[in-house]
């Protein structure tokens, strides 16, 4: 992707991939779903030499938000950087981090309070590159991802994986909703459409069609 370098992180033990992308002329990056192991994060920042504006959440689950504050606070000392993301619906997951760590025998993670919530139709970017904001429930309330028309490329979060979907049995879950979502938001993107996940091997929204069971 020209200019556009992106690195995953792999983080926690839910292995969730901490993405970080860079516009490579001018080293502005972002960090999207810093979940933990924020020293690993810190060591991929330090090792291309990048300077974070922002930290982007596309929901609010432990191993996607868990680090947000560790790392923004970290990073504060060289400039400062904002938490941004994912929809205002996710605030009550946001606000319970810690006791979702309790449950899960992680201990030491923080709240988070966004510097900013966003919804549909707004735009963030990472230097000159440019991603569409899109709200897809159903794993979470406010999920969103980030979508880059101009390089076909995107940040799908924990709504589709290769060969499967987001967990949607959670009191706040909603399986209808989340593929929904899926057909009507991510497949007309196109089949040459890139995407990360939350977890896993990167796919193309081409072979999801083609062999995702729960989309066919």
């Amino acid at each position: 992707m020209p200019n556009l370098r992106v690195a995953i992180v792999p983080v926690t033990p839910f292995s969730q991939n901490c993405t970080l992308l860079w516009d490579d002329d001018t080293k502005q990056a972002v960090v999207i779903d810093p979940g933990g192991d924020v020293p690993r994060i810190v060591a991929a920042i330090d090792k291309q030499k990048l300077d974070v504006r922002a930290l982007w959440l596309t929901h609010g689950h432990l191993d996607h938000a868990g680090g947000a504050m560790d790392l923004r606070d970290h990073l504060a000392a060289r400039a400062p950087v904002e938490i941004v993301g994912p929809d205002l619906r996710d605030s009550m997951l946001l606000e319970g981090l810690q006791r979702q760590g309790e449950m899960f025998g992680v201990r030491g993670l923080r709240n988070v309070t966004p510097d900013r919530w966003l919804t549909e139709g707004e735009q963030v970017a990472v230097g000159p590159h440019i991603f569409d904001v899109l709200h897809c429930p159903g794993h979470t309330p406010g999920h969103v991802v980030f979508i880059n028309h101009a390089l076909k490329f995107g940040q799908l979060g924990d709504v589709l994986f290769q060969g499967s979907v987001g967990r949607t049995d959670f009191p706040y879950g909603d399986h209808e909703a989340l593929i929904d979502a899926i057909k009507t938001k991510l497949l007309p993107l196109g089949d040459d459409f890139t995407f990360i996940c939350g977890h896993g091997p990167n796919s193309t929204i081409g072979a999801e069609r083609r062999n995702n069971p729960f989309i066919q």
